[in-house]
């Protein structure tokens, strides 16, 4: 099949208007970002319904005779569901470049869980179990920044739209068979908000893994990641360019004060020990003092399971796994392992507890902690008996 690559505004205008007409369209992107703090768009996917030649095509955003303008007015359409496979990353590029976020939305990842594929299910596994094909995934860490592509590139990358139809009508059809939009809906929240696309550097420390309990510890972290966080997005450069959490670490406790302690560091780069990030560095640490204990707010600790409930947690697990069975849904979707242990410590305030879940597991937890049903076999099926 000879692939169309669109690198013309109009070409796109035209292809789009085509689109409109349509109750769907499938979308991938390809990207890098080794070398950056915001993902680069090398290449856009895109098909609508039919088998014909020109159903689907590779849209060039490198092209300097291009602009994206023509999709962002597909993705306001309101009459045309714009899907995805794993749409996370996807979704921040165009919200870091235009600030829009497309609607209506579909994520087959998030509809698969629901539909009873397994946790974090991939888009090569769908194409097996759902369309009878294999998909040559040797493409999928190659340059897509390079020109031209090459015809193993294209291949690989319209693949990631074209058998998507299928997979959207399939489990489209089998959410609504099952009656399970809601579900979907309610999954689909997070991807669709905004503030799920912003990251503010004053939060940055919450993605810093520290065993820590010093507060001067973790404020000194708080300030470091701070400013890691705005100088990488300001210079666009990857986090780990500026210094590295084990480096950051070390800063946290050996609380630099001139370019001498600076240069003291074993994990600092070179390049860091003067100039904006070693000035940087000696401010986050200076700003640090001035904290109390009660100032910085801490990321929840990983609570430990509870003392003489390991066998409660246990039977919740085992009505987890009954629960997700009988409702062909993945577990972890339902539950995490951590929400067990919790349940079991008599947290009410949980996620499992609401919506959807609370329909499908929740309730029953709540009532297996509480001692008024209990867990019983018939033969390989595990049964919520009353108590």
């Amino acid at each position: 099949m000879e692939m169309i690559i669109i690198k013309k505004t109009q070409d796109l205008i035209e292809f789009c208007k085509k689109c409109a007409s349509y109750e769907y369209v499938t979308l991938d992107t390809e990207f890098l970002r080794e070398r950056t703090y915001y993902s680069k768009l090398c290449l856009v996917q895109m098909a609508h319904p039919g088998n014909t030649e020109d159903s689907a095509v590779l849209i060039d955003p490198l092209s300097t005779e291009l602009s994206l303008e023509p999709l962002y007015e597909l993705f306001k359409n309101p009459s045309v569901v714009k899907v995805f496979h794993a749409a996370r990353q996807d979704l921040e590029i165009f919200f870091t470049d235009k600030k829009i976020i497309p609607f209506p939305f579909f994520d087959t990842q998030v509809a698969a869980m629901v539909c009873g594929f397994g946790e974090q299910v991939g888009y090569e596994k769908l194409v097996r179990s759902i369309c009878n094909e294999g998909l040559d995934k040797s493409s999928r860490f190659t340059d897509w920044s390079a020109r031209p592509l090459s015809n193993k590139q294209m291949h690989y990358a319209i693949g990631d739209v074209t058998y998507l139809r299928e997979i959207y009508e399939f489990l489209s059809n089998k959410i609504k068979k099952n009656g399970r939009q809601a579900w979907v809906e309610e999954e689909l929240k997070i991807l669709l908000d905004p503030e799920t696309y912003i990251v503010d550097p004053k939060f940055a420390y919450r993605r810093v893994k520290t065993r820590t309990s010093s507060w001067k510890m973790l404020a000194a972290i708080a300030e470091l990641a701070r400013f890691r966080e705005k100088y990488a997005q300001e210079k666009n450069i990857p986090r780990n360019r500026v210094f590295k959490d084990d480096c950051m670490m070390e800063l946290a406790a050996t609380r630099p004060r001139n370019n001498d302690d600076l240069n003291k560091s074993r994990l600092l780069l070179r390049d860091a020990r003067k100039g904006q990030i070693a000035e940087g560095i000696l401010y986050s640490i200076k700003q640090s003092d001035k904290y109390t204990s009660n100032d910085i707010e801490r990321q929840v600790p990983k609570k430990e399971r509870p003392q003489g409930k390991e066998g409660l947690s246990e039977l919740l697990r085992v009505l987890l796994k009954a629960k997700a069975e009988e409702f062909g849904v993945a577990a972890k979707l339902i539950a995490t392992s951590s929400d067990l242990d919790l349940i079991a410590g008599g947290e009410k305030d949980l996620n499992v507890f609401t919506g959807w879940r609370n329909e499908v597991f929740g309730h029953d937890a709540l009532r297996l902690r509480e001692g008024k049903v209990a867990l019983s076999a018939n033969g390989k099926n595990v049964l919520v008996v009353e108590i």
